[in-house]
Parts: structure tokens; sequence; C-alpha cells
């Protein structure tokens, strides 16, 4: 999705950044629907953003319909609205806290850690640690989370 939005907001090519969040859209969604800790994680991400008023362009709009519409005809698994609810909670204190905290403080240590959404990192790595889903979640979403990096100094190289 990183790349979306930066073609998005950057390059202002509409047509490129909703073929890419189309293309997360559906990634994201199989992953939903077929493991539990990734249903938690996407799902969590798409509420935090919703809250945070971060869903803020035709190309999420789409992605955001591509997304519901996988879920909707495979279903997704039973979730616990409590461990669910921690997931969202994170999701959106790492969205507030990237857009806001540098405007309030300037402690490098708090600024690198919702520079780069810790918040969201240690909840889902306790939460796997105490059984709420495997392991494998909390590695997969660091490998998510690098893949988001990767693509902001990506199109950073070719834009």
């Amino acid at each position: 999705m990183k790349y979306s939005d930066d073609l998005f907001d950057v390059n202002n090519n509409l047509l490129f950044a909703s073929i890419f969040g189309v293309l997360c859209g559906i990634a994201s969604a199989i992953a939903t629907v077929s493991d539990v800790g990734a249903a938690y994680v996407f799902i969590a991400i798409l509420i935090g953003n919703l809250i945070a008023l971060k869903v803020d362009g035709i190309h999420h709009i789409i992605t955001l319909i591509v997304f519901v519409i996988v879920c909707v005809i495979f279903g997704i698994p039973d979730l616990s609205l409590i461990i669910l609810l921690i997931c969202i909670i994170a999701a959106l204190s790492d969205e507030i806290g990237h857009e806001t905290i540098s405007n309030v403080t300037d402690n490098a240590f708090i600024n690198l850690f919702f520079e780069y959404r810790f918040v969201m990192k240690i909840v889902i790595f306790l939460l796997a640690i105490f059984g709420a889903f495997d392991v494998l979640v909390f590695i997969y979403f660091i490998f998510f989370e690098l893949a988001y990096e990767i693509a902001g100094i990506v199109f950073e190289k070719l834009n």
C-alpha cells in the first residue's frame, strides 16, 4: 500500500495507485480469509486507518472495496472481539503517533518509535507470545513491515 500511496500523493497517478491498491487489497484479503492472525492484523490496520481518517483517496476506497468483497465472498475466521480491539487500538495509536508525535516532542527515541509504528509490532509480538495466534504471525508481520519500508525506498529511487 505504501507504493500506492506514494503514487497517489507524490505523483498524482490515480491509475497506477489504484492498480497497486487493488493488488494490495487482494493479497491482504487472501491472507485475512486464510489465517486468523492475518485477519487480526489486516482488519485492525484497516479499522485503525479508517478511524484515523487515513483512508483519504479514491485509491484507498477502491482498495477497501476489493478487500471487503473478497472477505465477504470467502469469509473471515472467527475472531475474538477483545483481541481485535487490542489490535485496533495498537494500529490507531501507531497512526495517530506517526502523524502527530513530532509536533509534541523532540525526543529522538519517541519520534523513531512512532515513525516506524512500533506499537503494533509490540502488541502483535505480545499476543503471539501469549498464544492469541501463532508466533509466525509476528514474523510475517515484520516481513510485511519491512516490505512497506522497502516500497518507500524503491519509490524514491524510481521517482
